[in-house]
């Protein structure tokens, strides 16, 4: 397409942007076309991610929880999960899950991100045990736990629907799910990466149906492998059509895909300036969801940084004890102090905030870090 071609192409969609009206499926692709100047596309998304959030980045103090990486799917892209016989694998106890709560409490966290591999030999109550044990020993942090594909598996495991599985989990304690799962959603792509696990109508009716009885929950993409752009931008599109329907993300993250230890590993991770192409390109075509995360742990600390002037306003958290990521290559630390994650917003241009897993403000009490309490929604 000729640069005079490109440069009116654009100016169409930034008016459309500019007027809150929505992008296509054609707008998206177009997006991610080199000939498309990166830093044109990142001030329409910083645009639209200030008319939504303000100057803001924010934050929260969290832990990871991945109680066993035995798992009976062998996704190609993952370099965290260990076959039942495997050194590699293991399966936490209770103590050590207990401890991993007491843990985060003593370090002032709010929330626990709670995922780990389908382990044939473990029951449904195994993995029910574990929210509630936490639940009751440690109530106050929010325990966002099992992915779409987990609570696909409980559905197999119990014979029961999804609704059953996801209320008989929020009795137990569960406070929110996580978006990981999602992938690619289509076809193409998904059967190449993981033809065996939860296929997409699966995932968006979890999603559904835990939003339907009141769950919030986050979405993710998984970029940088097999797909193409019209994959990633059908992706958020069928996002963004359930979000219509129902309102129930709180948060989009899109996630880099790390190549090193997995079964894909002839591929090269996305480059930086494709990080930021896709964080931008992503606020601008869900423009229903309100949140838009970088995640630090996958991006690289600067680039998460500089995302936060393409569209993102929140860098996630501390993340203490991540291991799925590091597993597959990411060369992030395994935590940052909170002092670091506020350097960081600040250096961006940006006011951190605090804020806890359903984006309530978090008020700590001065003399005691540990000790928070969660106040009003944010932006309120």
């Amino acid at each position: 397409m000729p640069a005079t071609d490109v440069a009116a192409r654009f100016r169409e969609i930034r008016d459309k942007v500019e007027a809150e009206q929505r992008l296509t499926l054609d707008d998206g692709i177009f997006l991610y076309d080199p000939a498309v100047p990166l830093q044109q596309i990142g001030e329409l998304a910083n645009l639209v991610r200030e008319r939504k959030n303000g100057n803001v980045g924010y934050f929260n103090i969290n832990t990871h929880l991945n109680p066993t990486n035995v798992c009976v799917y062998r996704c190609r892209f993952c370099a965290f999960r260990s076959d039942l016989r495997d050194p590699k694998g293991y399966v936490m106890s209770d103590e050590q899950i207990v401890q991993r709560g007491r843990e985060a409490t003593e370090n002032g966290c709010t929330e626990m991100h709670i995922v780990g591999g389908l382990h044939h030999k473990m029951p449904y109550q195994w993995y029910r045990g574990i929210i509630e044990l936490l639940n009751e020993t440690y109530p106050q942090i929010h325990l966002k736990a099992w992915t779409a594909v987990e609570i696909n598996w409980f559905e197999f495991q119990t014979k029961k629907s999804k609704q059953w599985v996801l209320q008989d989990m929020r009795d137990a304690g569960l406070g929110s799910m996580p978006g990981g799962g999602a992938e690619i959603f289509h076809p193409e792509v998904r059967d190449q990466l993981c033809e065996h696990k939860a296929n997409t109508h699966e995932w968006l009716q979890i999603h559904q149906t835990a939003h339907e009885i009141g769950l919030r929950t986050n979405c993710t993409m998984l970029y940088g492998h097999v797909e193409q752009a019209y994959h990633r931008i059908d992706h958020l599109i069928r996002l963004r059509e359930l979000q219509d329907r129902t309102g129930g993300f709180q948060v989009f993250i899109p996630l880099a895909f790390h190549p090193e230890n997995t079964k894909l590993d002839n591929i090269k991770k996305p480059s930086a300036l494709m990080d930021l192409r896709t964080m931008a390109i992503s606020r601008l075509m869900l423009d229903n969801v309100q949140h838009i995360k970088a995640y630090w742990i996958m991006l690289g600390i600067e680039t998460a940084q500089t995302a936060l002037a393409y569209g993102a306003d929140d860098i996630d958290g501390t993340v203490r004890h991540e291991l799925i990521y590091h597993d597959a290559g990411a060369t992030t630390p395994e935590c940052l102090s909170v002092d670091h994650i506020k350097q960081l917003i600040t250096e961006a241009g940006r006011v951190p905030v605090e804020r806890d897993t359903v984006y309530n403000h978090v008020h700590r009490e001065p003399h005691d870090f540990t000790k928070w309490t969660s106040g009003a929604p944010v932006g309120v």
